[in-house]
């Protein structure tokens, strides 16, 4: 049986299977990169290493993750602690693997990542990372994953949170709006999303 709950040790690598196979806009991106792990390593993990208590997972019938949200309620602190205590170890534990142009673009964006670069985060302090495999997929528990951080956001007095998408998720659009979130201006290659926490749900 399907079911939503809490992030528990031991999901880690089934986090980090949906992460690889939702990476591309959605699609699987087994073989994209050099490093199939650095999807995860860069998008799922360290959420789940510093906010376990802010990551909820769908678990199929073996009990296994098809499903999970992620997210950080502070996303300047999370990005100085990406950047100073993360990323380091993870960087240097991969140096020596041989990076060709989509991999080098992952791992620029990693590198450059930090506090302050963030332009939605001062208004919305928190950010969400969401995939579904395609057997969570079309019977609400995006919708669910979601029901329960901002429940859980809301209760800790966060004021706002906001994601990006790839430009290239058709679905996205939809399925942020239909949740009460508003587009937000961006780069013409990906989708931004907010909703201020401060307002009753719907």
């Amino acid at each position: 049986m399907i079911a939503l709950r809490p992030f528990r040790p031991g999901d880690e690598d089934g986090v980090a299977a949906v992460c690889l196979r939702t990476a591309d806009a959605g699609a699987d991106a087994t073989g994209l990169l050099e490093d199939d792990g650095l999807w995860a390593l860069v998008f799922a993990l360290p959420y789940v290493t510093r906010h376990p208590d802010l990551a909820f997972v769908v678990a199929g019938d073996d009990g296994g993750v098809i499903g999970y949200v992620v997210a950080t309620d502070d996303t300047d602190a999370f990005e100085e602690w990406f950047r100073d205590e993360w990323w380091p170890t993870v960087r240097a534990e991969r140096a020596r693997v041989t990076a060709g142009p989509r991999q080098g673009r992952l791992l620029a964006y990693a590198d450059a990542r930090g506090p302050g670069l963030e332009q939605y985060a001062r208004q919305y302090p928190a950010h969400l990372h969401i995939d579904l495999l395609p057997a969570a997929q079309g019977q609400g528990w995006g919708r669910a994953l979601v029901a329960r951080l901002l429940d859980t956001l809301r209760a800790r007095g966060v004021t706002g949170l906001h994601l990006v998408a790839s430009a290239e998720n058709a679905g996205a659009a939809a399925f942020y709006t239909r949740l009460g979130f508003t587009p937000l201006p961006g780069p013409p290659d990906v989708r931004a999303f907010a909703i201020d926490l401060t307002r009753p749900p719907d």
